[in-house]
């Protein structure tokens, strides 16, 4: 089977390649074998590659590399199904299998258009390179191909498994709908390029949008589910660490919302053309930027996510792919850059068009910084932190949600300031009002009040205009919905970024602690069937009803000790509670936790945390990952001594399993890689120095970061409304 598996992926590749060039040839008057036929092939054997491949992981033959990598007997049917995509070989594939679906349903938009040639010779040479990308990290090799220490011949009884922090319901969802989205922004690039060979500016106008609305929910979804995940999961408290690719999925979604604001401008009106098609080029240049960011290995050092050991074919296929996509779309722009200029010229400002540019100026601007920090490491040994993001990105929000309020009370092609304001004076006072009441309930703090303000004023804007258009045709409300949420989400960002509190616990047994207004007492430990270790919280707050809660850790082998953080959601606010170490003994050996850049005293000498190496590896290749912790020692009035004990992050076919001591008595048992990294020390007390179990916890208190879940998911109801719209509107238009 994983014989036929391979061959399938080759199949895929040379009937890819078929159609591209028969679609090429088609597109120039020649005459050509039926290039559907070859593309519905392609689809075909990477369907059954899939399925393929499925199999091997519902069977446990582990007698194929992947599926001895990613899955074990234990898992439950779902994880198992997830474990398909949860390295980077599965991940190619199922991003190929999300494209050959999508080229079946554009080929037949574009025969109905009369446009497929044009348009699927682009989308199946796209598509003829994901695929020599799967061929050459193939999910189809062998236990003996992947692990050349394993013993010939035997094959394994058991898997390594699926990662513990991949065992969750968001990230069996979370990766796919990403993938799909990726792939989806290959269809407004192959229209776009379409366009442009044949000269043709409004193909993308008239037949991209709905395909740009679905791209765009689609990745929204992802990024969102994958910020759920982080936060209901990893334990550090928050939902987005700016790491580098978190922020890589995140630059292409921002530069295909600004792509709709400016091709709903192009409809109304004429303009943006040169503008529309740049961008939809860039965006999906930046989705393949962002796959050679995460799966080259460049990043290793970066990120804790990237892949480090990709190998060096699969990195050079990346590194030609993207450079080729570059250098074709900026021929093709430079060629047709006179053709393509807008039908009209005008100098007024204040106009709905000139609000929509402006909008997508602003979102290009917030993509271009998170592009730089993100491949700032690629050029330099210099990184930035989360904070550099945050103060470049603030003062761009708060004219974004000034904006998107404003806009709609702006006319199209035409400008009157006067009315423009007097339509938004109720808007405007409530958000007025709004600022005045924070500013009461002590909100002092400039930037975000401006923010707040503004987010209201927008949601106050939309709110109302949405009301008006209901009682005609509801159609009409996608617009309204998605800003709508944005504004809700932006106003969760100020209040969980800004105004959440958090403190450390150390919690002994049925010993209370008073911390955040509360008291927090710890019940004792519950060992659970699924081998997790579970702590009981009790929290007191007054009259309140007493609140038990339960955060988890767990052995998880090969990947350490894992930590699961357990949440008490209200209606204004979340109480989070993460565990950070736990000392189940009453023996006198003693933990100690510490942040980054901050020291302990340890056994006799004081120990730096100065941070994490990531040069051990972050997954592929036979050597199992490895993180190392920076620890700088003093001992007594002596030089400082560095020294990098490393965690191992998985395991070998031979069962070896790294253990981390720095010195006699003194070991490293655990750490967390985070928005707040940790380490944990053990350390041997003096016989009969016995403590009451303890556990520490890092609690917070997060106001309305309900908000924030609610706005996205308005956010994407928005989107989908509009989708639908502009997808019927099309099938009557453009048939």
């Amino acid at each position: 089977m994983t014989v036929l598996g391979q061959w399938m992926i080759v199949l895929a590749v040379a009937a890819s390649g078929v159609s591209a060039i028969a679609n090429v040839g088609k597109a120039l008057g020649r005459h050509t074998f039926r290039p559907s036929f070859f593309a519905a092939l392609s689809a075909l054997c990477v369907a059954l590659a899939s399925a393929l491949l499925l199999t091997l992981i519902l069977k446990h033959d582990f007698s194929n590399g992947y599926v001895f990598s990613y899955s074990d007997r234990s898992l439950p049917l779902g994880y198992l199904i997830s474990s398909f995509y949860a390295g980077q070989e599965g991940s190619f594939l199922f991003w190929a299998l999300c494209s050959a679906i999508i080229s079946l349903a554009l080929m037949r938009s574009a025969q109905r258009r009369n446009v497929e040639p044009w348009v699927m010779a682009v989308f199946m040479i796209v598509q003829t390179g994901m695929l020599i990308l799967v061929l050459a990290k193939s999910p189809f090799r062998s236990v003996w191909d992947m692990f050349p220490q394993a013993p010939a011949g035997i094959v394994p009884v058991d898997g390594r498994g699926l990662n513990p922090l991949l065992q969750n319901i968001w990230m069996v969802i979370h990766p796919p709908v990403l993938f799909l989205g990726f792939a989806a922004m290959a269809v407004p690039f192959s229209l776009a390029m379409a366009g442009l060979w044949k000269n043709d500016a409004s193909m993308l106008i008239r037949q991209g949008f709905p395909w740009v609305l679905f791209a765009a929910a689609v990745l929204g979804a992802g990024i969102m589910m994958g910020g759920y995940w982080a936060y209901g999961v990893l334990g550090w408290g928050g939902y987005w660490g700016w790491d580098p690719v978190e922020n890589s999925s995140l630059v292409p979604w921002l530069t295909a919302v600004a792509l709709l604001h400016t091709m709903l401008a192009q409809l109304r009106t004429g303009k943006f053309v040169r503008a529309n098609l740049a961008l939809a080029l860039v965006t999906f240049l930046l989705v393949v930027y962002s796959t050679f960011l995460t799966r080259s290995g460049i990043l290793g050092d970066a990120s804790v996510h990237a892949f480090t050991d990709p190998g060096t074919v699969v990195f050079w296929l990346l590194l030609g792919f993207l450079a080729v996509m570059a250098v074709s779309t900026s021929a093709m722009m430079a060629v047709r850059w006179k053709a393509m200029a807008p039908q009209t010229h005008d100098t007024m400002l204040l106009t709905r068009e000139s609000a929509l540019g402006a909008g997508m100026l602003l979102l290009v601007l917030m993509a271009a910084v998170v592009l730089f920090g993100t491949s700032l490491p690629i050029f330099s040994n210099t990184r930035v932190e989360g904070s550099f993001y945050d103060m470049m990105n603030l003062p761009v929000a708060v004219v974004m949600a000034l904006l998107i309020g404003l806009s709609l009370h702006t006319q199209w092609e035409s400008q009157d300031p006067a009315e423009m304001f007097r339509r938004a004076l109720r808007g405007g006072t409530v958000s007025i009002v709004s600022g005045i009441v924070l500013v009461l309930a002590g909100v002092h703090d400039l930037p975000f009040l401006f923010l707040a303000t503004a987010s209201v004023f927008a949601l106050a804007v939309n709110i109302e205009i949405a009301v008006r258009v209901a009682k005609g045709d509801w159609r009409f409300l996608g617009g309204k919905i998605a800003h709508a949420g944005i504004a809700l989400f932006f106003l969760g960002v100020i209040a969980t970024g800004r105004y959440s509190s958090s403190e450390r616990l150390v919690l002994p047994l049925h010993q209370p602690r008073e911390a955040l207004g509360r008291t927090f007492t710890f019940l004792g430990s519950v060992a659970r069937p699924d081998g997790k270790t579970g702590f009981t919280i009790a929290i007191d707050r007054g009259g309140d009803a007493r609140i038990r809660m339960e955060p988890v850790m767990f052995d998880a082998g090969q990947q350490g000790i894992m930590k699961n953080p357990d949440i008490a959601s209200f209606l204004t606010r979340d109480i989070y509670v993460s565990p950070l170490g736990f000392d189940p003994e009453s023996s006198g050996h003693e933990s100690y936790t510490v942040e980054k850049g901050r020291s302990v005293e340890v056994g006799g000498a004081r120990v730096l945390f100065v941070g994490f190496d990531m040069t051990g590896g972050h997954g592929g290749g036979a050597a199992p990952p490895s993180v190392g912790s920076v620890l700088e020692i003093t001992r007594g009035g002596g030089a400082a001594e560095t020294i990098t004990p490393f965690s191992v992050m998985g395991r070998g076919p031979d069962g070896s399993v790294h253990s981390s001591v720095l010195n006699a008595g003194v070991q490293l048992v655990a750490m967390n890689i985070g928005e707040t990294s940790t380490v944990t020390l053990e350390v041997d007390g003096p016989p009969g120095a016995a403590r009451p179990a303890t556990v520490v916890v890092e609690a917070s208190v997060k106001p309305f970061v309900g908000l924030l879940w609610a706005g996205t998911l308005v956010m994407l109801a928005g989107f989908v409304l509009a989708a639908v719209k502009r997808t019927k509107e099309g099938g009557r238009s453009w048939k």
